[in-house]
């Protein structure tokens, strides 16, 4: 990966950046959530993540977007990156059969971004709430959350209790906590 710099807030450029972006951007600023930001090259991988976190000062979680066995059923899960995806697990502690990934398209649909891209600021595009948030345990004890903003070109950290009292509320969501 290219150098990376630590910023505060938006980019004062927005040049060459996708729209859905800006928008994570836009929804931030106007919660008055304080956010650092760092820009790099894709980021598909968790490895890829672990260079942007020491910049960041943060730990990015992993972020799954699942769905049941029937694709009615779809859940934003958030965990440590350090801690193995067990579907056993949450599918238990959710109370259905059995989950999977979502696809490519769903992700789209509901939170309106691209596999790499998954993050809790996309619930802000889903209106009718489609998506359960589930939250790892481990998650909601640090003191800072890092994520993409819709594109995995940047990441941003914000504060936990921030991402608790303002971000999720604001998405007219709720969450429920499992333990991983």
């Amino acid at each position: 990966m290219a150098k990376m710099v630590l910023y505060k807030g938006r980019p004062e450029d927005t040049d060459g950046r996708e729209a859905k972006e800006i928008k994570a951007y836009d929804f931030l600023d106007r919660l008055g959530v304080e956010y650092d930001r760092v820009d790099h090259d894709v980021a598909m991988t968790m490895d890829d993540c672990a260079e942007i976190d020491k910049v960041l000062g943060s730990d990015t979680c992993k972020n799954l977007f699942l769905c049941n066995r029937q694709q009615t059923d779809f859940y934003l899960l958030l965990m440590p990156a350090s801690k193995p995806f067990k579907t056993k697990d949450i599918s238990a502690q959710l109370g259905t059969a059995r989950l999977s990934f979502a696809s490519e398209e769903q992700m789209v649909k509901y939170l309106g971004v691209t596999p790499g891209s998954a993050t809790v600021l996309g619930l802000m595009n889903d209106k009718d709430r489609e998506v359960t948030l589930v939250i790892d345990e481990d998650v909601l004890k640090g003191e800072s959350i890092g994520c993409h903003p819709c594109m995995n070109t940047s990441s941003i950290k914000i504060s936990t209790a921030d991402m608790i009292e303002k971000v999720i509320p604001a998405t007219k969501h709720t969450y429920r906590t499992v333990k991983l």
